[in-house]
């Protein structure tokens, strides 16, 4: 691999050893494999993130699901989804290789969408229709539901086998790209394929959803069908050019290994002279000595017999008895970011709650022009722009008038990014739960507190402040994380740290589905209505929000607490060491 002119995020995605030369490489390969990369990726996000928003309307029209299941159902679909590009890592880095596992990804993302697309065509698969006389509404069988959440299961678990390989397997097409230049085709290839992937998420949330509200569910899900055999059709069309790397251990397997290696050694007594300490590590540049710090994991590179312990070459008998004191650091460092990892969870929390903002949508003004209606859907849209304007927000705004205003060039740190994402996620609860007053207390005086599908004379742009800062808030929040995990992790783990911010996504949805279901049954208490109400005129979604803005104030403050603890970071080791070269 080559070593020097690499720049840190590409070591971050591919893995060694590389195929030798006498493989092909030379051959196989390069920029002309990336239109058929990025045309896979691109489908497959479109395809997948159009079904998304206006699923709460299709589990509560075509179902007859209340809002609370609903919304629960939705919030495990997407803990799902977001953990699964974890497990795909593991199987793709570990056995199956990066390309079988998009492949397979494709797959079964094509046969969960087809399902899906099923269910909306075969009247048997769903409920039928509500009663017009008296709203009598029939509930869905357990095989329908059965059938349903398959469909949903399928679809996350192939979005897991794509997303976890895809933006790697294409770093390994331009590993010997461009020569000397390879770092910057590298940060090109990176940068287009995050675009990409943006260009697509609002395409999903505006055409797929327009086409699910204006055509019907059949032709909505339909066309994610269609975009989602092209993805797979365009990836498997150039299978003859690819680099197809080896499949190896994980570095996530590896981190398992320590933690069983040391619950095996947990008997053994740690001599408290470091200089006697016989510990495993790789030949070369490596670290000898394990550090102080979360003593005990230090047993697993601990060896005890040499003869048992070690083969001929020097490496481990047992990997899963004895590990390398490198191994053992990186997990370390991981434990070390737990407690600050953990605080992104309330603002992902809060902006995991699109559910409650598309029923907010559908009672509201949604008429631009005299021919235009948007789909109460694609107010996702909005936290999604919010997102994008964030960042050139930040460079091109807040920086250069916090610099004239200091007179020095500022840097905010990870860490502060960070709280400043915490800080405009609480603040989106507040505006939430203030718009919802006036939209609840403006159908009420209208007359349709019993009527849950009768448009209020509000504006849909009301939602539009509080979708900003919640986009905003949760892109401050997870680059600074992303960041900070890259800057304190060793660069062999740089990879660790996209993971990291979705699995704790995923937690966060588990979380926000026992708060919600909590909060539905605390609120029904002695008969009173459900602030989770199906009936969004009757129930009260502002409660709901002041509770979630509640929840962010004593997460600020145990953020702070899990910073202060943490201590100075690798960042502001470097920081000071500039001022003080500065000055």
């Amino acid at each position: 691999m080559m070593e020097n002119s690499a720049d840190d995020e590409q070591e971050s995605m591919i893995t060694k050893p590389l195929l030798d030369d006498h493989d092909g490489f030379s051959g196989k390969g390069g920029f002309r494999t990336m239109p058929f990369i990025l045309a896979n990726e691109a489908f497959a996000q479109v395809a997948s993130y159009g079904l998304q928003p206006s699923m709460i309307l299709y589990l509560t029209r075509e179902y007859h699901l209340n809002m609370a299941t609903g919304s629960n159902t939705i919030f495990l679909w997407s803990a799902a989804t977001n953990f699964m590009p974890l497990l795909g890592a593991i199987v793709a880095d570990s056995f199956l290789g990066r390309f079988r596992m998009i492949l397979f990804g494709c797959v079964i993302s094509l046969l969960g969408m087809a399902l899906l697309w099923l269910t909306s065509m075969i009247p048997q698969a769903k409920p039928p229709p509500c009663h017009e006389s008296n709203k009598n509404c029939s509930s869905a069988t357990s095989f329908q539901l059965f059938l349903l959440y398959s469909c949903l299961g399928l679809t996350s678990i192939g979005f897991g086998g794509i997303t976890s390989s895809s933006i790697a397997f294409g770093a390994d097409q331009l590993q010997k790209a461009g020569g000397h230049n390879n770092g910057r085709v590298l940060e090109s290839y990176f940068s287009w394929y995050y675009a990409l992937s943006t260009i697509s998420v609002l395409i999903a949330y505006t055409c797929i959803v327009y086409a699910q509200e204006s055509l019907g569910w059949q032709v909505g899900f339909g066309i994610p069908v269609m975009l989602m055999l092209l993805s797979t059709l365009s990836f498997s069309l150039a299978s003859h050019l690819y680099v197809k790397l080896k499949a190896k251990s994980s570095l996530i397997v590896e981190m398992l290994q320590v933690a069983v290696a040391s619950y095996r050694k947990r008997h053994i007594e740690l001599s408290t002279e470091r200089s006697k300490l016989l510990c495993h590590h790789h030949r070369g540049p490596s670290i000898c000595l394990p550090s102080e710090k979360l003593r005990f994991l230090n047993k697993a590179c601990i060896i005890i017999d040499p003869e048992k312990d070690l083969t001929t070459d020097g490496k481990a008998a047992d990997p899963w008895s004895l590990c390398t004191v490198n191994q053992v650091e990186d997990l370390k460092s991981v434990l070390r970011v737990i407690p600050l990892w953990s605080t992104g969870m309330i603002m992902s929390i809060t902006s995991s709650q699109g559910s409650f903002s598309v029923l907010q949508a559908k009672s509201m003004n949604r008429k631009f022009g005299p021919n235009f209606e948007m789909p109460a859907g694609s107010c996702s849209m909005f936290a999604v722009v919010g997102a994008v304007l964030w960042i050139p927000f930040y460079l091109q705004i807040i920086l250069p008038v916090a610099s004239r205003i200091l007179g020095r060039p500022v840097h905010l740190s990870t860490r502060k990014r960070m709280a400043i994402g915490i800080s405009l996620s609480f603040v989106g609860m507040i505006v939430a739960a203030t718009v919802e007053v006036k939209r609840r207390s403006l159908a009420i005086r209208e007359g349709y507190s019993d009527d849950s599908d009768a448009v209020v004379d509000m504006s849909l742009l009301w939602l539009l402040p509080q979708s900003f800062l919640t986009g905003a808030g949760a892109t401050a929040n997870i680059v600074a994380q992303n960041e900070f995990y890259y800057s304190e992790f060793p660069r062999s783990m740089s990879s660790i740290s996209s993971t990291l911010s979705l699995l704790g996504m995923s937690a966060a949805n588990l979380v926000a589905s026992f708060l919600m279901n909590a909060i539905d049954e605390l609120s029904k208490l002695g008969g009173k209505e459900s602030w989770i109400s199906t009936n969004i005129n009757k129930g009260h979604y502002d409660y709901y929000y002041w509770v979630l803005a509640g929840l962010s104030v004593p997460n600020m403050i145990y953020f702070l607490i899990c910073s202060k603890a943490y201590g100075p970071g690798k960042e502001d080791k470097k920081e000071t060491t500039f001022h003080e070269q500065d000055d």
